[in-house]
């Protein structure tokens, strides 16, 4: 038997809960000239490129009041919510710092220099030579998102913007049909939304411009895209990454990436990913494996596929003598071009960077497209700034300046190559190798992406093989949250919102897929299937799904697969520092 989870949606009403008309009284608001929602690489870039046009322009900055460029993060800090496996194209950085030697940025471990792949089978491994073009990083470096993060977040600061961590944007504020801004989510509430005595109300913050660089599953861009209808008739794919910082013996002098083991290759299974292993300097390695969450086994695991791939005796090796000392999980957007929104603005508002999917995953690179984006959105609110009062009601040339750049080219190349790969890891591969060859213009056509949730799922036994955890070399999911930093309060609103009320295949998938253990299939219910021949004797039985928020480092996974993520009580979640 096998089950949707988009059939079971959560309660949830985006146009009433996440879209509306201002409502507090005028003096009541923050009023800043743009207001610039997510501190990660495309809100940060913004802010400062910004800063930098506003400079040239004094009179212009001081009719913007005494906050010219503000900026919202939930995290604790700008880069607390940051991960990736970072291997970084310079050519943003270098535009929004023209004086800054590469070598003097805190943020980057190395320039690579030499790149392996290696398709992996379960006791050794074939090196794919030459490198195939996707995975070629010769000068590119290698760097903690979360450090770029709080570096991007220091220079916006020395340059006016003002910075408001701790803080989620939960409401846009639409009047008239033009974006004024955002509202920024209560805090000291209860479980039970009860105010407690630290209880602050959020606050409006309304702004000429509004830029939406949320980052991966945006809660207001979607919002957004949804309510302008902005988006592509082709939905957002997802893929999910869980990664480790160590602390090694040996240091490594490559960029590696591999394929293959542990994965299935089964059209049956839909197992589309690989893995990352990239020098973070002499003494330090960053590990990750990243899937797609399109799989149907609903006993898959991200997290476990992650351990068991460390039990490999070429990893094994590597990480030998080391030490776990970080360790994280976020989505990637991968439906690449035709999951782009068809339009990137509405009258008072740009939306940039993972939040409009601008991800290249053949090419595993995203970090200074989002950049671009958002020096291309602060460059075109200047022009429009320079044109009078009001709310700027006209940001096409934000949309031309993508569609005219390498963000557009480089992606449109690919657009095809992730979505054959539904076909099976062979066929898949075939196609993709057709398509690189030809610069992406053959097979031709346009080959959908679908909704993640819509792929069915059914109980299979990938989880057999995963390693029990040794709390040396492989690790359960609730250690490695507290690694991540994770500090949510216990009595915490549910930020999360699911059917609690589901047939065992979905409730199984979400238990699996969730690498900071949030959602549970109830004890009495494992007990059961074990006493009646196993889990997949209880398909279809309908069960009560436990979820606990705290442990949540709001990845995002659950949005692509039945469920949506909503904005925390600003500052919760994970505080990333080498991520």
């Amino acid at each position: 038997m096998a089950v949707s989870p988009s059939e079971f949606k959560p309660p949830v009403d985006p146009e009433r809960e996440f879209v509306g008309p201002p409502r507090d009284p005028e003096d009541e608001r923050i009023d800043v000239g743009v207001a610039i929602v997510g501190g990660g690489p495309a809100g940060l870039a913004c802010a400062i490129r910004l800063s930098q046009l506003l400079e040239s322009e004094p009179r212009l900055s001081e009719s913007l009041g005494e906050v010219p460029v503000a900026l919202v993060e939930k995290g604790r800090n700008a880069g607390s919510h940051l991960m990736s496996g970072a291997v970084m194209r310079p050519s943003a950085m270098q535009e929004l710092f023209p004086d800054i030697d590469p070598s003097d940025w805190p943020f980057a471990f190395s320039k690579v220099e030499k790149d392996a792949v290696y398709f992996m089978t379960k006791r050794g491994k074939i090196p794919l030579k030459p490198t195939p073009p996707p995975f070629r990083n010769e000068g590119n470096h290698v760097i903690s998102i979360a450090q770029l993060g709080r570096f991007l977040a220091e220079k916006a600061e020395e340059a006016g913007v003002y910075v408001l961590s701790e803080t989620a944007a939960t409401k846009l504020l639409v009047e008239d049909g033009v974006v004024r801004g955002v509202r920024t989510g209560d805090k000291g509430r209860g479980r039970e939304g009860e105010e407690l005595s630290n209880f602050e109300p959020g606050t409006e913050v309304t702004a000429r411009a509004t830029v939406l660089a949320e980052g991966t599953q945006g809660h207001l861009a979607g919002a957004a895209i949804r309510h302008f209808d902005l988006g592509s008739d082709d939905p957002p794919q997802w893929e999910l990454g869980v990664k480790e910082v160590w602390e090694v013996a040996k240091p490594l002098d490559r960029v590696i990436h591999t394929l293959g083991w542990p994965l299935r290759f089964s059209p049956k299974y839909r197992e589309f990913g690989g893995s990352w292993i990239y020098p973070m300097g002499e003494d330090k390695i960053s590990i990750g494996f990243v899937t797609g969450l399109d799989y149907r086994d609903a006993t898959f695991s991200v997290h476990d596929v992650l351990q068991e791939f460390k039990t490999h005796r070429f990893v094994r090796g590597l990480l030998e003598g080391g030490k776990r000392i970080g360790w994280g999980a976020k989505t990637i957007p991968s439906g690449g071009y035709w999951a782009m929104p068809d339009k990137l603005w509405a009258p008072g508002l740009a939306i940039a960077g993972d939040s409009a999917s601008m991800v290249n995953v053949p090419v595993l690179k995203g970090v200074h497209y989002a950049m671009h984006a958002g020096i291309y959105a602060a460059e075109a609110i200047f022009e429009q700034l320079k044109r009078g009062d009001g709310p700027i009601s006209d940001l096409s040339a934000y949309d031309e300046r993508v569609h005219s750049s390498s963000i557009d080219r480089e992606i449109y190349r690919s657009r095809n190559m992730r979505q054959v790969f539904s076909k099976g890891f062979f066929a898949g591969g075939a196609m993709a190798n057709l398509m690189e060859i030809s610069g992406g213009r053959f097979p031709s056509g346009h080959f959908q992406t679908h909704d993640d949730a819509e792929v069915d799922v059914f109980v299979g036994d990938r989880s057999k093989r995963y390693p029990k955890p040794d709390g040396n070399l492989t690790f359960d999911k609730l250690s490695s949250v507290f690694l991540s930093g994770n500090a949510t309060r216990d009595d915490a609103p549910n930020h999360i919102r699911i059917q609690e009320h589901v047939p065992l295949e979905v409730a199984l998938m979400w238990q699996n897929m969730c690498p900071a253990a949030v959602y549970q299939v109830p004890d009495e219910v494992l007990e059961e299937a074990a006493q009646n021949g196993g889990l997949k004797s209880m398909e279809g039985r309908t069960v009560d799904v436990q979820v606990t928020p705290s442990n949540c480092v709001q990845c995002g996974a659950i949005t692509a697969k039945g469920g949506r993520l909503t904005p925390p009580e600003g500052g919760d979640g994970p505080n990333y520092q080498l991520a």
